[in-house]
């Protein structure tokens, strides 16, 4: 065999090894993602327009599954209570243990005596649409509202129950971190309680999709990559060896 050849098979299996090493690396971050995902999140399709425009009726999201402790002011939970029908619900933590919530002050929700920015609510509506008396929050329990106040039946509507309307924090489950069916992405960051304390941030779900992203790419591009590599191999072959026959004669 040529020494040309020669160099062409060290290439041809060359680049049949990079693709077996980028698909199988493919593999694993496409179903690694997927499995991640799959630990980390729960999918959910929201029944109501209470959450509008934030989320639509039968809107697909993706919850985040969270400890109790993690849940703070601004979060759009997934939670089930059983005097409000014990079945899934999506609703906005405005207020938790500890907080005096009230509405309205000039047209706005007030948390601890501090007007709240909701940039979230639909255009042209007001927080005043939900008339909320002065409500101190039991320690442990959460105030939750729908971004739709005037159709919501959050908090407002449970206001003559134990804990004035509120929920025990173990009844939340996950916190929306994207809508997914219609793709609108990730849920803004209610910017409006920072002054509160802080803010949730979104959790690994960018990381999640760019895992799958990613894999889906490697296991594509190696899985073509090895063909045309082995068939530019034998082309350079095929040449080398014209080449060297022409000589020759």
């Amino acid at each position: 065999m040529s020494g040309t050849g020669r160099t062409d098979e060290g290439h041809g299996r060359l680049g049949s090894k990079l693709s077996g090493l980028a698909v199988a690396l493919g593999c694993v971050l496409f179903l690694g993602g997927f499995a991640w995902g799959a630990v980390v999140y729960q999918p959910y399709t929201v029944p109501t327009a209470s959450m509008a425009p934030t989320i639509a009726a039968g809107d697909r999201v993706l919850a985040e599954r969270i400890d109790s402790g993690d849940i703070k002011r601004g979060d759009v939970v997934v939670f089930k209570q059983a005097s409000w029908g014990n079945l899934p619900m999506v609703k906005r933590v405005v207020a938790v243990g500890g907080d005096t919530v009230a509405c309205c002050t000039d047209g706005k929700l007030t948390v601890n005596g501090k007007k709240i920015e909701e940039s979230y609510l639909p255009k042209g509506s007001a927080a005043e649409a939900s008339k909320i008396p002065t409500i101190d929050v039991p320690k442990g329990r959460l105030f939750l509202l729908g971004d739709e106040r005037s159709g919501s039946l959050d908090s407002t509507a449970h206001l003559t129950e134990a804990g004035n309307g509120s929920v025990p924090v173990g009844a939340v489950s996950a916190r929306v971190d994207a809508v997914v069916w219609p793709m609108d992405g990730m849920l803004d960051r209610p910017t409006g309680f920072e002054e509160l304390g802080g803010i949730s941030q979104p959790g690994p779900l960018r990381l999640v999709l760019a895992a799958i992203v990613a894999g889906a790419v490697l296991v594509l591009g190696g899985a073509a990559y090895g063909p045309v590599a082995k068939r530019a191999a034998q082309r350079r072959s095929r040449t080398g060896g014209a080449r060297e026959r022409a000589l020759a004669g």
